[in-house]
């Protein structure tokens, strides 16, 4: 039975996590064994489990989820790389060591310079590999982008579908990786327990299979299940805020916790920063909308409205051109929510720019507040205060001093120095907003094969851990550097996948 493939069952995914119940009899198979087992069929997981498989190991990929992708399904698919054809070919001069200091100044010297050096020096190739199996560009990537603090050069890339312009990729040559016989991918397969022997070296997983615990024996497990942006207890843990999620609803941490009953260190505690600003779910308490957000990047629309907090109070110049700034100070703020506040004519300004909120007129907002969640309007301000939550008394004096600063043409609070209009007439609106959580920063230690590493820094033999589950801080630091979460799970999967394949083959 080695290699063999089983058809997955149809069951929505479990939670995968150590200590799940165990379901039916054990099944314990001494020669189901495979070199390499993958863990999470996504961005990292995927490439991994290809590039070992080519190299000729054997390879199970496990996947909780009734579909590949993970992520993919969800994350704008972001890559960055310096010194790729389709930059050269629109003369854009970059290179590897420009790259690396803009992570670097961007994450303020906070990400694993060793992990980001690793990025930097293989990302091109990453690119160039996606491109040669048929990637499709954005048209007008490379660019900058603005929705984070951006690089200097030109050096992100996407395609028209964003993340699943990568799984575009992915399948076919997955497909012909399991036509080899060499790759086999089970789906509602949830790992449920890892194996290790008495020296603490990882020998085998279990996985729930069409209701049964299956042992499965191997030489190498990859853990690469993303991140615990979905799982408000492990976020209270690791992150230490309250956790209003724009995440996959897959991203539930489990291979962080099956690595932890073996004595997995942590890394990159207090580093996690909110993405700034997402509509509350129309239907759904604690998660927010991504795909209807309001548009708060400075240079992609300049601000007519006032953020407030709970008090009424502003808290930020809300033309801060730096994103990074509005989110460090968004996490000063009570639960990190805030409220833009307009009136009518501020909102009928935006009928001729970008929109106020992603996809929506402003005859869009006006039908929608006080129906849709988080979307508030009234006569006057101190019942728009009321109807929100907003202290009233602070609303009503921080709108009269804003209007004395758009008056005079300085803001002697913030520095903000876009003042184009001020408080008028009713009717007033508010729409309230979140830091929310897309990704998280803390996750597994690793060294810089992608081992993991115990508590005390000792490496867990033949564990790794690649994509979101090693944190976005150990590339991103405290921050966010575009493409630097994408580009080093792709990365990190296929040398990983490439260096086990040989350490089989020796």
């Amino acid at each position: 039975m080695r290699g063999a493939t089983y058809s997955p069952n149809e069951t929505p995914f479990q939670s995968g996590r150590g200590g799940h119940p165990r379901r039916g009899v054990d099944v314990a198979f001494d020669d189901l064994a495979f070199d390499v087992v993958v863990v999470g069929a996504g961005t990292a997981g995927i490439p991994c489990a290809i590039e070992a498989s080519q190299a000729g190991a054997r390879v199970l990929l496990v996947e909780k989820d009734s579909r590949i992708g993970g992520t993919l399904h969800r994350s704008g698919g972001h890559m960055c790389a310096a010194g790729t054809r389709r930059q050269r070919d629109r003369g854009i001069d970059d290179s590897v060591e420009d790259h690396l200091a803009d992570v670097r100044r961007i994450s303020r010297g906070t990400a694993r310079d060793d992990l980001v050096r690793i990025v930097v020096g293989n990302a091109a190739e990453t690119v160039e590999w996606l491109d040669r199996h048929g990637f499709r560009y954005a048209s007008e990537t490379p660019r900058i982008v603005y929705g984070h603090e951006p690089y200097r050069i030109a050096r992100t890339y996407y395609g028209p579908d964003e993340g699943r312009s990568i799984l575009a990729v992915y399948e076919p040559l997955l497909d012909e990786a399991i036509r080899t016989g060499r790759l086999t991918l089970w789906r509602n397969a949830p790992v449920i327990g890892l194996h290790a022997d008495p020296d603490g070296a990882v020998t085998g997983v279990t996985v729930l299979k069409d209701g049964r615990d299956v042992e499965v024996n191997t030489g190498a497990v990859v853990l690469a299940t993303g991140g615990f942006a979905a799982d408000a207890e492990l976020f209270a843990e690791f992150e230490g805020a309250r956790l209003v999620s724009a995440a996959h609803p897959t991203s539930t941490g489990d291979g962080l916790v099956l690595a932890r009953e073996l004595g997995a260190g942590i890394q990159g505690r207090g580093s996690y920063l909110p993405s700034f600003g997402g509509l509350p779910d129309a239907t759904t308490p604690g998660r927010a909308n991504w795909a209807d957000r309001q548009l708060l990047v400075t240079a992609e629309r300049p601000p007519v409205e006032i953020y407030v907090d709970r008090r009424g109070r502003r808290w930020v110049a809300e033309d801060e051109i730096s994103i990074d700034e509005k989110e460090r100070a968004l996490t000063k703020i009570e639960d990190q929510t805030f409220w833009t506040v307009f009136d009518d004519a501020m909102l009928e300004s935006t009928r001729t720019g970008p929109a106020m909120v992603v996809g929506w007129s402003p005859d869009d907002v006006r039908a929608r507040a006080n129906d849709r969640e988080g979307v508030h309007s009234a006569a006057d301000l101190p019942a728009l205060a009321g109807a929100t939550g907003i202290d009233p008394a602070g609303l009503v004096a921080t709108a009269e001093r804003y209007n004395t600063f758009v008056a005079a043409g300085a803001d002697a609070d913030f520095g903000r120095t876009h003042l184009p209009m001020p408080f008028g007439r009713g009717p007033y609106y508010a729409i309230r907003n979140h830091g929310i959580a897309l990704v998280t920063f803390a996750g597994l230690d690793i060294d810089e094969t992608f081992q993991v590493r115990r508590e005390d820094g000792a490496p867990l033999p033949n564990l790794y851990a690649v994509g979101e589950i090693i944190g976005a801080a150990a590339t991103c630091g405290q921050s966010f550097c575009s493409g630097m979460l994408v580009t080093p799970s792709i990365t990190f999967g296929r040398l990983l996948g490439r260096r086990l394949a040989a350490a089989t083959a020796g």
